[in-house]
C-alpha cells in the first residue's frame, strides 16, 4: 500500500530525520522491497515502538507489504509484553537490532523470526493497536487500510498540511495520536523529525531549534508539562502549529494557550478521537478556539457526528445530551481478543458509538460532557465523575486531579497537599451541592499516567476496591 505514487518526486525528500541522519522515502521503498522477498505475504508481525528510524520504518514497510504489524509499547512490562506476543504468536518480530543474527536490518532495528505459526488474516486487515498502552490487555483495534488512508488523507487536509511540514515526534508512535503524525504528513509528502527526548529535556528544544520544527502534538499533560516550564516564554518562530487531543483539555489552558497563538501568529489546534476511529473524529478551527471554550469542535471531512437518545432515536435539539455517535470511513472493523478474531471481517460498518456522552451547540459544534460509563449515583442522583474532575482542575491551576469512585462514594486523588483538604471540601459542596462526607481526598505524589499521558483511572478504581491501601 502507498499513500502516493512511489515514482513521483516524493521519493527524493526526507523521510525521518534524527539527531544523527536522515533518510528518504527511497530508502523506506528500497527496505520494503528487500523485505517482500524475506518475509511470507500477509503475516502477523509486532514491532517493538521506539521513536527511531528503525521502528518507524518497520511500520511503514509493514503497510508495503501488507504484512500486519502489532504495534507495541517498548515500556510495556516485560511480562506483560511476553504474555501478548505468547497470546497472538506474531511470525516475526521488529524490535532493536541485538547480538543474534536478524533476517534483516534497518536502521537500528533487526527483523527476527518469532514463531512458525500461520495466522488467518482478513484481507483488509493492515494494523493492530492495543487498547491500553502498557497493561498487556489482549485486546487489540482491527484498522483496515482504508482506515489509515482515509483518516490520514482529512487530518492533512483540516490542517492543510504540505510535503513543507516539520513535525516533531512528542508522542509515542504505538499510540494512536502519535501514529496519525506520521501518517498524516506521510501522506503529504513531509518528513517526521525523530526523538526520544521528551519536552522536560533541553535536547528536545535544542532538536526543535536546530531542524526549525513546525508542529508539535501533545495530549493534556503534555501542555499543562509546557506550561509548567515556560513554553509561551521560547524564542520558536518556526513552530506554528500546535495541536491537541488525547484527552478533554481544561477550559483554563484552551483560554490560555488559545490566546498565546492568537497573539504569536500561531495556530491552537484541539481535536478529539478514538484508537477505534483510527485516529480523528473532530477538530475546532483554530479561528474558534477562544470562541468555544470547551468544544471538541466540528467533524472531521468524510465524517458526521449524531446526538443519540438511543440505538435508533436521534436527538435533532440543540443543547440536550445524548451519546455522541460517528458515522465514517475511519470508523475501524472492530476489536480482536485473540488470534481468531484476526480472520473477522468488519463488524461497525462505518458507525462508532464512542460512549462519550455530549452536546451540539447552536452552531453545530460538539461538546463532551463526560464517558456514559464514568457517571456514579450519590443518594440517588447521577453524577459525572468527569465533570467534577473538570471543576477542581479548572478551578486549582498548577496542581492535577483525578476524580474515580462508586455509588455515593466519590474519590478525589489530587498533587496538592493534604493539608488542602478542608479548602477542596468546601469548593466541592459549593460547587456541586453535595455533602462532603461524600467525597474521599487522597494526595499524592503524581496521579498515575500511561506514556501517552493519560489518566490510569483503572488503577485509581482498583485502589478504591482494595479499600484505600497500596
Amino acid at each position: 500500500m502507498y499513500f502516493f505514487d512511489k515514482n513521483s518526486a516524493f521519493d527524493r525528500n526526507p523521510l525521518f530525520t534524527d539527531s544523527h541522519h536522515t533518510v528518504l522515502y527511497h530508502d523506506w521503498y528500497c527496505h520494503a522491497d528487500a523485505l517482500h522477498s524475506l518475509l511470507r505475504p500477509r503475516s502477523l508481525a509486532a514491532v517493538i515502538c521506539h521513536n527511531t528510524m528503525g521502528s518507524a520504518l518497520s511500520y511503514l514497510a509493514c503497510l508495503q507489504n501488507r504484512i500486519v504489524p502489532l504495534l507495541i509499547d517498548s515500556k510495556m512490562d516485560a511480562k506483560l509484553m511476553e504474555r501478548l506476543l505468547g497470546i497472538y504468536e506474531p511470525e516475526y518480530i521488529f524490535k532493536p537490532a541485538s547480538a543474534v543474527h536478524p533476517l534483516y536490518t534497518m536502521e537500528d532495528y533487526g527483523v527476527y523470526r518469532h514463531s512458525r505459526q500461520k495466522h488467518e488474516l482478513y484481507p483488509e486487515l493492515a494494523l493492530l493497536l492495543t487498547t491500553s498502552g502498557s497493561t498487556g490487555s489482549p485486546k487489540l483495534v482491527r484498522q483496515s487500510y482504508a482506515n489509515i488512508q482515509s483518516n490520514a488523507a482529512a487530518i492533512a487536509s483540516y490542517l492543510s498540511l504540505t510535503s513543507q511540514q516539520r513535525p516533531v515526534s512528542s508522542l509515542p508512535m504505538h499510540y494512536t495520536f502519535g501514529l496519525s503524525v506520521i501518517n498524516s504528513h506521510i501522506f503529504c509528502g513531509a518528513a517526521e523529525y525523530l526523538t526520544e527526548d521528551t519536552v522536560f529535556d533541553e535536547a528536545f528544544w535544542k532538536f526543535c531549534r536546530q531542524y526549525r520544527i513546525t508542529s508539535l502534538a501533545g495530549v493534556p499533560f503534555t501542555y499543562e508539562c509546557l506550561k509548567r516550564i515556560g513554553f509561551t516564554g521560547m524564542d520558536l518562530p518556526d513552530l506554528t502549529l500546535l495541536l491537541q487531543a488525547g484527552g478533554k483539555l481544561s477550559k483554563r489552558l484552551q483560554q490560555e494557550y488559545g490566546t498565546f497563538a492568537a497573539a504569536a501568529g500561531k495556530k491552537f489546534i484541539i481535536m478529539y478521537g478514538q484508537t477505534e476511529a483510527t485516529a480523528r473524529m473532530s477538530y475546532l478551527p483554530a479561528d474558534a478556539c477562544l470562541k468555544k471554550i470547551g468544544s471538541i469542535g466540528i467533524a472531521i471531512p468524510g465524517g458526521t457526528f449524531h446526538i443519540m437518545e438511543n440505538e435508533h432515536t436521534e436527538i435533532p435539539a440543540p443543547d440536550t445530551i445524548g451519546e455522541l455517535c460517528y458515522d465514517g470511513t475511519n470508523v475501524t472493523l472492530g476489536y480482536a481478543s485473540g488470534p481468531s478474531d484476526l480472520r473477522l471481517g468488519d463488524m461497525r460498518h462505518g458507525r462508532l458509538w464512542t460512549g462519550d456522552m455530549a452536546y451540539q451547540d447552536a452552531d453545530g459544534f460538539y461538546y463532551i460532557t463526560g464517558r456514559k460509563k464514568r457517571f456514579v449515583k450519590i443518594t440517588g442522583s447521577r453524577v459525572n465523575l468527569d465533570e467534577i474532575e473538570q471543576l477542581f482542575k479548572n478551578a486549582f491551576a498548577g496542581s492535577d486531579f483525578a476524580c474515580a469512585g462508586e455509588d455515593d462514594d466519590i474519590w478525589l486523588f489530587t498533587t496538592m497537599p493534604a493539608a488542602a483538604g478542608p479548602e477542596l471540601e468546601d469548593f466541592f459542596f459549593k460547587k456541586t451541592k453535595l455533602h462532603p462526607s461524600c467525597l474521599t481526598l487522597r494526595a499524592v505524589a503524581a496521579i498515575p499516567k500511561n506514556s501517552s499521558g493519560k489518566t490510569q483511572y483503572k488503577k485509581l478504581q482498583n485502589f478504591i476496591q482494595q479499600g484505600g491501601s497500596a
